[in-house]
């Protein structure tokens, strides 16, 4: 989605500016057009020529340069730039900000945008929490500045604190939904996003589970704060979550269960990607259990585990909801009875017996039922691939409805 985007990347002086250098090779690789603009103290941690030969294009650190262009540096790059990032960002750098200084090319370059922009701190932890510039972060933030959070870790001083600068990766992903929110079609939509297998304890130590990995409930969450939802996820997995997301830690089906009750009556749009467990332990042991002396079988009570999707079904009021069916033999047949029996307004069947496009996997093909409509086949993609179009067609419907 960073496609062709011109993106002016500002790096302040800091240790972290060396993260940058990260930054920059992703934004490339994600194709967009790059140009750096380094305040002097920046060019102290790294070079003009680093960025220059990464970008292909000159770096911009001085307004008072000798040079044939008669165009004025800073008026044309601001012009040129579709979104602006400043990452590293002092506090000096947060401070001109906020009061609107001038007084060198960056800073000259950030006044004269007229695109949106992002600021992502970073610093020594009681830099970060000094009550000037907190202020100063609120008056960004009042300004329409998006804040890209600093995180918790290892500072440049030997020791833990707030202050750190988000990983390269963390910035690229939130830099994608930032600088394409006037493309975003889910826009004040709550989207809630189900992910991976439920895990019903057996005793402490042990539970029946799936082999679900929760990529693609993960994929439907990124694909959903692409559009600009927002997203909560309830997940049973520990991936990174995309940015911008809520997410919700649970292992049971029950706790699912509850969990959606939460969130359901706010949600425009439920996508149930976890893989529910059908039945759980009747009576969990309280202590791991033993072998049993005198016998080599072990039998366990089952209990049926709520139609989470059959209950979300009943429920609906203006919620779009949508499914999936997991199946070995007889996709469609076993989907399409699915669909009518839990109420969904989509059904995506895949075939999991397939190890390139089953549990697991980066890739997926699906079939998707939509109520009173013929089945539209996705052929083999990427899963986030996958989450986009299926996203793009429940959008339509949606707006239909």
């Amino acid at each position: 989605m960073l496609v062709g985007k011109k993106i002016v990347l500002v790096v302040t002086g800091g240790i972290a500016a060396y993260k940058a250098v990260t930054l920059v090779r992703l934004l490339v690789k994600a194709q967009a057009d790059v140009r750096v603009v380094m305040t002097k103290s920046a060019c102290e941690f790294v070079t003009p020529k680093t960025f220059s030969v990464l970008t292909t294009h000159p770096v911009l650190t001085d307004l008072f340069t000798e040079t044939t262009d008669p165009a004025i540096a800073h008026i044309e790059l601001a012009d040129w730039a579709d979104y602006m990032v400043v990452a590293p960002a002092s506090a000096n750098f947060i401070a001109k900000m906020a009061l609107g200084v001038a007084d060198d090319a960056a800073s000259s370059v950030v006044i004269a945008r007229h695109t949106g922009i992002a600021v992502a701190p970073a610093m020594n932890s009681n830099m970060y929490q000094n009550a000037a510039v907190q202020r100063n972060l609120a008056q960004l933030q009042s300004d329409g500045v998006s804040i890209m959070a600093p995180e918790q870790g290892m500072l440049a001083e030997g020791y833990a604190g707030v202050g750190r600068l988000a990983e390269p990766e963390t910035l690229c992903a939130q830099i994608n939904v930032l600088a394409n929110a006037d493309e975003q079609t889910l826009s004040g939509k709550h989207v809630v996003v189900t992910a991976g297998g439920t895990q019903e304890p057996i005793d402490p130590v042990r539970y029946i589970a799936n082999h679900s990995s929760g990529k693609m409930g993960y994929a439907f969450a990124q694909a959903a704060v692409e559009q600009g939802a927002q997203v909560t996820l309830i997940t049973t997995v520990d991936l990174t979550p995309p940015p911008f997301t809520t997410v919700v830690h649970v292992k049971t089906a029950q706790e699912m269960q509850n969990a959606l009750q939460r969130y359901y009556e706010a949600a425009d749009l439920v996508i149930m990607a976890a893989a529910v467990a059908d039945y759980r332990i009747a009576e969990p042991a309280t202590q791991k259990m033993k072998k049993q002396q005198d016998t080599t079988a072990l039998h366990l009570k089952l209990v049926e585990n709520p139609d989470i999707l059959a209950e979300l079904g009943a429920q609906k009021t203006h919620q779009y909801l949508v499914g999936f069916a997991a199946e070995t033999q007889q996709l469609l047949q076993h989907a399409q009875v699915k669909l009518e029996k839990k109420q969904a307004d989509l059904l995506i069947a895949n075939d999991v017996s397939q190890t390139d496009i089953g549990f697991g996997s980066a890739d997926n093909a699906v079939t998707l039922l939509f109520k009173n409509e013929a089945p539209v086949a996705l052929p083999k993609m990427r899963k986030i691939e996958v989450a986009r179009q299926v996203l793009q067609m429940i959008q339509l419907r949606m707006e239909e409805a």
